[in-house]
C-alpha cells in the first residue's frame, strides 16, 4: 500500500527534476522512446527507495538514478544500429500544422535554417563522444550542476569531473570544427 504523504512529498520533490531527468536519459540513450523509458523506470526505482532519500539535493540524487538506469539499460538493450537524433526546436515546429503559428516562431527562414544546421553539427558532434564524456558535459553545459553535484550523480572525485570535462571540451570542439570544414 502507497501512504499519500510519501507519494505527495516524493511528487514535490521528483516533478520539477522531469526534464533534466529526460535530457540526460536522451543524451546518454540517444533516443527519445528509450529516454522516455529510463525516465520511467528511474522514477519507480526513485519511488521504490524514496524512504532512504535523507533530504539533501533531490536533483543530485534523482539524477544519480536516473544515471545508473541509463548505463544498466544501455548493457541490457545497446544495439549496434543508429539511433535517430532528435531535435526539440525543429520537432516542435513541424508539428505546427497552422502556418501563421509558424510563421509567428520563424521571423527569418535563412536564419532558422542557418541555427538548425548548427543545432544539427552541434549534436551530431556531441554523439561522437564518448559516453562518460558526454555525460559529464550534458550535467555540467546542459544542466548547469556544479562540479560537487556532477562527482555525487557520477560517483567520481571532483578532480576527475573536472579533467573529464576539459577534455570533453576539447573533443566536441575537435569534432564540431571538422564537421565545419567538411560541410
Amino acid at each position: 500500500m502507497i501512504d499519500p504523504n510519501t507519494a505527495q512529498r516524493f511528487q514535490a520533490m521528483a516533478a520539477p527534476h522531469l526534464d533534466a531527468a529526460y535530457n540526460l536519459a536522451r543524451w546518454l540513450t540517444r533516443n527519445p522512446a528509450d529516454a522516455d523509458d529510463v525516465v520511467q523506470d528511474a522514477y519507480l526505482r526513485a519511488f521504490r527507495y524514496f524512504d532512504g532519500f535523507r533530504g539533501g539535493d533531490g536533483r543530485a540524487w534523482l539524477l544519480a538514478i536516473v544515471r545508473n538506469t541509463c548505463y544498466s539499460w544501455l548493457r541490457r538493450n545497446r544495439s549496434e544500429q543508429a539511433t535517430m537524433e532528435y531535435d526539440d526546436e525543429i520537432a516542435s515546429l513541424q508539428s505546427m500544422s497552422d502556418p501563421a503559428e509558424l510563421a509567428m516562431h520563424v521571423s527569418d527562414p535563412a536564419q532558422l535554417l542557418l541555427r538548425a544546421s548548427n543545432q544539427q553539427q552541434l549534436e551530431a558532434a556531441l554523439l561522437q563522444l564518448p559516453t562518460e564524456q558526454r555525460e559529464i558535459l550534458v550535467l555540467r553545459e546542459l544542466e548547469d550542476l556544479s562540479y560537487k553535484e556532477i562527482a555525487g550523480i557520477t560517483g567520481l572525485p571532483i578532480g576527475t569531473v573536472m579533467s573529464r570535462l576539459s577534455r570533453a571540451r576539447l573533443q566536441l570542439r575537435r569534432c564540431f570544427e571538422a564537421m565545419s570544414t567538411t560541410s
